[in-house]
């Protein structure tokens, strides 16, 4: 990372893109993505559980492979590239951030919801002691309007943080309103600001271009769109278009093409693409790992997906609520019985 770059790119499909494949990740799919990564220059690499550190279990989805031996793989084939982890205050625990600095991390990006900064402060304290790079990460940031988003930044850049991310966790922030969160934080904070998209309306490329246009520094990308909902800003697309604005990322774009078209594809169970239910998505505001969870308690309940999502988003559900899609299922599958026998 020794060049000048104008956007540092943090590439979470080793991350993200877990919730696409039911968190199914082998230890040689890992080190050939990482690698290539490596290759390609990218300069940090998300690895852990979608839901992040200690994810794994029945609510989040049951991980293949631990994520510690994920972890272990992509640093011990990064000649260049941090290696960088997740972690939700309440799902992880110091404990795992502990073990995960052992192992050679050397990024932490410490995520809670929009209006719950505060409980961020031990985890990113923590990072810091670590000698990690440490990131604030406000998810589902569409749920809070500028002020209050600058708010909690600040709590986050109050801790320690190095970056703040503005996270559109649902895909559901239009142009103007990443326009207006990024320029307020621009104004308040002293330290770089990030941008994570998801593509759920088709605008995951147009808003980090407004981000970035508006002084984000830190961009998200998945490559190949491997993430959860429709993916995320396609990181060998944003490489293509940065650079022909003129603007540096130091990423090798022929090796991002052959990443995503040799190695990544193949991982995929189908195609990254906008679908009914990752439209509804960002139509609705909701955390976009709850697509697949949604489409299976349809499934079981014989009903229309989209109607689940629709009412998470009625009820504002946020990340850490996988449990109420199935309570949601079975209460629209009884009121439509009981419609049904009048």
């Amino acid at each position: 990372m020794s060049e000048a770059r104008d956007i540092l790119i943090t590439e979470v499909a080793l991350r993200d893109g877990s919730h696409a494949i039911n968190h199914q990740f082998t230890v040689q799919q890992v080190i050939d993505v990482a690698r290539a990564l490596d290759e390609a220059n990218v300069p940090f690499i998300e690895v852990s559980h979608g839901d992040g550190l200690a994810g794994s279990s029945l609510q989040y989805g049951l991980s293949r492979t631990n994520e510690m031996e994920l972890i272990e793989a992509a640093v011990s084939v990064c000649k260049q590239a941090a290696v960088g982890v997740l972690l939700l205050p309440g799902i992880g625990t110091i404990k795992d951030l502990n073990e995960a600095a052992k192992l050679g991390v050397g990024m932490a990006r410490i995520a809670t919801h929009v209006t719950e900064a505060d409980i961020s402060a031990q985890h990113i304290s923590r990072a810091k002691e670590l000698g990690l790079v440490t990131v604030g990460f406000l998810m589902m940031s569409h749920m809070a309007a500028p002020d209050k988003l600058v708010e909690q930044a600040k709590l986050m850049e109050s801790y320690g943080a190095d970056v703040v991310y503005v996270v559109d966790s649902a895909g559901a922030l239009l142009p103007d309103q990443v326009s207006e969160r990024i320029r307020a934080l621009k104004q308040s904070l002293e330290i770089p600001i990030g941008f994570h998209a998801h593509n759920n309306l088709s605008l995951a490329m147009a808003n980090t271009l407004v981000a970035i246009q508006e002084g984000a520094t830190r961009i998200d990308g998945s490559v190949r769109c491997l993430g959860a909902g429709a993916g995320n800003t396609q990181t060998e697309v944003l490489i293509a278009v940065l650079d022909r604005l003129g603007i540096q990322t130091g990423v090798d774009l022929y090796k991002m093409m052959d990443l995503a078209e040799e190695i990544v594809a193949p991982i995929l169970h189908v195609p990254q693409e906008i679908t009914r239910d990752s439209l509804v998505l960002g139509y609705a505001g909701v955390y976009s790992s709850f697509r697949l969870h949604a489409e299976r308690a349809a499934k079981k309940f014989g009903i229309d997906s989209r109607d689940i999502l629709i009412e998470l988003g009625r009820r504002k559900a946020v990340g850490g609520q996988e449990d109420m899609i199935v309570d949601v299922a079975a209460e629209i599958a009884k009121k439509n019985t009981s419609v049904g026998s009048r």
